[in-house]
C-alpha cells in the first residue's frame, strides 16, 4: 500500500508505521528531501508549514539509526515547546515499529524525568535550545555521538533570539555529522547560519508553492486605535466561513477574540500563554468548526495546517514580505480561492508598498464599512433569513397568531410589516463597533525616517559585542556609534539586538572609521567592540 514510499528504500518497519497513519504517497518536500538525506547529504530546505517536512527528516533519521547503540544519534532543535512536542509525537508514530527511544525536552517539564530517560539512553532528542543547554551544562546530555542535526523552523528560532544558543549547541556536536535546516523563509541570518553549519548542502526550495495568485488581497487604512473595531465591522460585512487573524502580541489576541465574541462572532485566542492541553483543545474545536475565528500570534500559529480557511486577516502588518506570503499562503491552497485582509496605519503604508514589490502584485485598497453599510447588510441578512423560513414552511404556530390578528381586523400586509419592523429593531439595538475616525484616511507621505530610507541602500553588517543581556537599547547604540564611530545617525541602517550581540548596518565608507575607534565604545559599565560580519 505504500508503493511510493517503498521506492525510497525505507525499512519495512517504517513503511508499516506509515501505513498505520494513512500515508500513501510522499508530498513534494518529502519526495525532494528523503533521497539525499538517506544518502547522508546536508540539506537546506525552504518549505512552508503543512508541507509534510517533519516526515521528510524523521523517516531518514529513523532509517539511518543504529539500533545497537543507546547513545543520542539524532538532535532536533525546535523554537517552541509546542513544536518540539509535535515533532516528538511524529517520531514516536513513525518509529513505533523501530522501538526507537525518543525524548522531547523543553522548559516547564520535569528535569527528573528528562534526566532519567537520558541516563538510560535516548537515541533521538527533540528539544528547545534553552533546556538542551541546561542539560548539557549539568552533564546529563552527551552529544559526542550525534550523527544528524535538524534545525526545524530555523527562521522562527532565530527571530525569537536563539542565535547564540543555537551556535553554542552546534559547538558541542561532532564536526563530522549530517545537518538538515528547514525554514519557511531564508533571510540573511539564516543564510549565514546555513553556511556555518552545512557543507555542500542539497538545496530544496518549495517556497514558490506559497502563491498569492488564488488569494484576493485587500488592505484597509485605519488608525491603530481603530483596528479592532474595524475588524469587527469586516466580519459583519464579509461571508467568512473560517478565518485566521494574526496579531503582534498575546494581549491583542485575547482582546480581539473577546471583542468579536461580544458582537456575536464566535472567536478564540491562540498564544504561547496556553498550556499544551488547552492549545490542543482550541485547535480541535476550530478544526471541528465549533467557532469560526482563530486569533493567533505568528509564533503560536507555527505548525498549524488548517484546510477549511476562507480568510486570513493581518491585524498588524508583518515585518517582512516573506512573513506576509507565509501568512496568506494558508488560504487558496490546492486550487481553492481565499481572501486576505490587512489593516494598515497611514504611517506604515510605505511598508505595504515594499510587500507589493516583493510579491509582484498590487493590493487593492478598500474602505472600512461605515455604520450605515453595516446596518444595510444586517437588514439584508434579516430578509434572507425570513425568506428561508417562508420557504421551509415551518411557521405553523406563528400562522395561528397571524390568523388571530386578521380575525381582529388587521390587514395582512400591515401584520407582516409590523413583524418585520419589530425584528429590525433588534438589529438596530445591537451596537456597531465605534471608530474614532469614520472618514477616509490619507496615507502619510515621506514618513520614513532618514535611517529607514538609508537602510534600503548598500550597507555592511557589523557586529557589536553587547546585547540584551547588558540592557542595550537601539537609541544608545545609535548615539555611541555616531559619537565615537563617526557615523552620522541618519546613515545608520537596520539594527537588530540579540542576547549578547547587536547587528547594525552601516555604509561601506564608514566601516574603517568604526573599526579604528574600537576601544572607545562604552555604554554604562559595559565596554564593547565592533567587527565586520564575514558571513555572506
Amino acid at each position: 500500500m505504500n508503493n511510493e514510499f517503498a521506492g525510497f528504500g525505507l525499512r519495512p518497519s517504517l513503511l508499516e508505521a506509515l501505513d498505520k497513519v494513512g500515508y500513501r504517497e510522499p508530498t513534494p518536500v518529502q519526495a525532494a528531501v528523503i533521497p539525499p538525506m538517506l544518502e547522508g547529504r546536508d540539506i537546506i530546505a525552504q518549505a512552508r508549514t503543512g508541507t509534510g517536512k517533519t516526515a521528510a527528516f524523521a523517516l531518514p533519521a529513523l532509517h539511518n539509526l543504529n539500533s545497537g547503540s543507546r547513545a543520542t544519534q539524532v538532535l532536533i532543535l525546535s523554537p517552541t515547546r509546542e513544536l518540539a512536542q509535535q515533532v516528538g509525537k511524529a517520531f514516536e508514530q513513525y518509529g513505533a515499529e523501530e522501538k526507537a527511544t525518543i525524548l522531547t525536552i523543553y522548559g516547564g517539564a520535569s528535569y527528573g524525568y528528562q534526566k532519567g530517560v537520558l541516563k538510560k539512553g535516548a537515541q533521538v532528542v527533540v528539544g528547545t535550545p534553552g533546556r538542551l543547554l541546561d542539560l548539557i551544562s549539568q552533564g546529563n546530555l552527551q552529544l559526542d555521538e550525534v550523527k544528524l542535526l535538524v534545525l526545524d523552523e530555523a527562521d522562527e528560532m532565530l527571530s525569537m533570539g536563539f542565535t547564540e544558543e543555537v551556535e553554542e549547541l552546534i559547538s558541542h556536536l561532532p564536526t563530522e555529522r549530517q545537518t538538515a535546516l528547514f525554514s519557511a523563509t531564508l533571510p540573511d541570518e539564516i543564510q549565514r547560519l546555513a553556511k556555518k553549519s552545512t557543507q555542500n548542502a542539497f538545496r530544496v526550495n518549495l517556497s514558490q508553492e506559497v502563491s498569492t495568485r488564488n488569494v484576493e488581497l485587500s488592505y484597509f487604512l485605519v488608525e491603530e486605535r481603530d483596528k479592532i473595531a474595524a475588524t469587527t465591522r469586516l466580519f459583519e460585512m464579509e461571508q467568512v466561513s473560517s478565518a485566521l487573524v494574526f496579531c503582534r502580541t498575546r494581549a491583542q489576541t485575547a482582546v480581539l477574540a473577546a471583542k468579536l465574541t461580544s458582537y456575536g462572532i464566535p472567536a478564540e485566542a491562540l498564544s504561547g500563554a496556553l498550556e499544551q492541553d488547552a492549545r490542543e483543545m482550541v485547535l480541535r474545536r476550530f478544526r471541528n468548526e465549533t467557532f469560526r475565528v482563530l486569533v493567533a500570534t505568528d509564533v503560536a500559529a507555527r505548525g498549524l495546517d488548517i484546510d477549511h480557511l476562507s480568510h486570513v486577516i493581518n491585524l498588524d502588518l508583518p515585518q517582512s514580505p516573506d512573513v506576509f506570503v507565509h501568512r496568506i499562503g494558508r488560504v487558496g491552497r490546492a486550487g481553492r480561492t481565499g481572501v486576505a485582509f490587512t489593516l494598515v496605519t497611514p504611517r506604515e503604508e510605505w511598508k505595504l508598498q515594499r510587500i507589493e514589490r516583493a510579491i509582484k502584485r498590487s493590493i487593492e485598497r478598500r474602505k472600512v464599512p461605515s455604520k450605515k453599510e453595516v446596518m444595510r447588510v444586517r437588514m439584508e441578512h434579516l430578509y434572507l433569513t425570513m425568506a428561508k423560513w417562508l420557504e421551509s414552511d415551518r411557521c405553523k404556530k406563528e400562522i395561528a397568531y397571524v390568523e388571530e390578528l386578521q380575525a381582529a381586523g388587521f390587514d395582512s400586509k400591515k401584520i407582516a410589516a409590523a413583524a418585520l419592523k419589530l425584528a429590525a429593531s433588534t438589529q438596530k439595538e445591537q451596537p456597531i463597533a465605534e471608530m474614532s475616525v469614520e472618514e477616509d484616511l490619507k496615507p502619510v507621505k515621506q514618513h520614513k525616517s532618514k535611517r529607514e530610507r538609508h537602510s534600503d541602500g548598500e550597507s555592511v553588517q557589523m557586529i557589536a559585542t553587547i546585547g540584551k543581556k547588558q540592557g542595550l537599547k537601539v537609541k544608545e547604540l545609535v548615539f555611541v556609534l555616531s559619537k565615537f564611530g563617526k557615523v552620522p545617525a541618519r546613515m545608520i541602517g537596520n539594527i537588530r539586538i540579540s542576547k549578547t550581540r547587536a547587528f547594525v548596518d552601516v555604509p561601506p565608507k564608514f566601516v574603517n572609521k568604526v573599526m579604528q575607534n574600537n576601544g572607545s565604545y562604552k555604554i554604562g559599565r559595559h565596554r564593547f567592540t565592533f567587527s565586520v560580519d564575514q558571513a555572506p
